[in-house]
C-alpha cells in the first residue's frame, strides 16, 4: 500500500471494473504527446458517465469542455447508432486533438466538436433549435459554471441528467470566503442548482487518482 491508497484503489477497481482499453488508452497518449494538461476524467469516472448516461436512456448529449475527447467517447459509447452528441471546446488545438481522437474510436459521424466560448457556442445552440439533450456534462472553466448550468437547463427536458465535475475543489468549496475565482464559480453554480426549482440536486465528495474533489448530480423536473 502507498502513501496515497486512494491511488491503489482506484488501480485496483480499474483493474476489476474498467480493464484497460485500447482506443482509450490511443486517446490519452495521443492527449499527452499533443501536450495537452492531463485533467481528463479517471477511467472510472468516465464509465461512471457512460453507466449515467445509459441509465437515461440518452440519444441526445450535450459536454461543455472537450479537452482531447477522453470523456466524450465514453459519452459516446453510451449513445445508439442514430444518437448524437454534441462537445464544446474552447481551444481550437485541443478540437483537433479530440477529433482525431473520436475519429480513431469510430464515433466521427456521432459526435460534433465545435469550437469557441462556450457561451457563444451554447447561444448558437439554442438558436439553431438543437436538443433536448438527455445529458448534459459539463466540465470547463469553473468561473462560467453557473451559466453553463442555466444553459444546460435551458437545452435540456423534464428527465434530463445534469452533471458538473470538480464540484469540491480539494474542499475549498466550503470556504464562504474564499478568493478563488474557480471556487467562487463552482459556489454560485451550486446555489443556481439548489435554487432552480426545475432542478433536484446534489454533490458527492470524491477522492482518487484525480485527487480530493467530487461532482454535483442534478435532474431536470419540469
Amino acid at each position: 500500500m502507498s502513501q496515497t491508497p486512494w491511488d491503489d484503489v482506484d488501480a485496483y477497481l480499474c483493474e476489476h471494473l474498467v480493464p484497460s482499453d485500447d482506443v482509450l488508452d490511443a486517446a490519452l497518449k495521443a492527449s499527452a504527446d499533443a501536450g495537452l494538461p492531463a485533467i481528463h476524467v479517471a477511467p472510472n469516472q468516465g464509465k461512471m458517465l457512460q453507466l449515467l448516461a445509459q441509465l437515461r436512456g440518452a440519444r441526445s448529449i450535450l459536454e461543455v469542455g472537450t479537452l482531447g475527447g477522453y470523456s466524450t467517447i465514453w459519452l459516446a459509447r453510451a449513445l445508439p447508432p442514430d444518437g448524437h452528441l454534441v462537445t464544446l471546446e474552447s481551444e481550437p488545438h485541443h478540437a483537433e486533438v479530440a477529433r482525431a481522437n473520436i475519429a480513431r474510436a469510430g464515433f466521427a459521424d456521432l459526435v460534433d466538436v465545435r469550437i469557441g466560448a462556450a457561451l457563444e457556442t451554447l447561444e448558437a445552440l439554442a438558436t439553431e433549435g438543437a436538443g433536448p439533450f438527455d445529458v448534459v456534462f459539463i466540465d470547463a472553466d469553473k468561473e462560467n459554471t453557473p451559466e453553463y448550468v442555466r444553459w444546460g437547463l435551458k437545452l435540456a427536458c423534464a428527465g434530463s441528467v445534469i452533471v458538473v465535475d470538480n464540484v469540491v475543489r480539494r474542499g475549498e468549496i466550503a470556504d464562504e470566503s474564499s478568493s478563488d475565482p474557480r471556487v467562487q464559480g463552482i459556489q454560485r453554480a451550486l446555489r443556481v442548482m439548489a435554487d432552480e426549482p426545475a432542478l433536484d440536486a446534489t454533490a458527492v465528495q470524491t477522492v482518487g487518482s484525480k485527487g480530493y474533489d467530487g461532482f454535483a448530480l442534478a435532474v431536470v423536473t419540469a
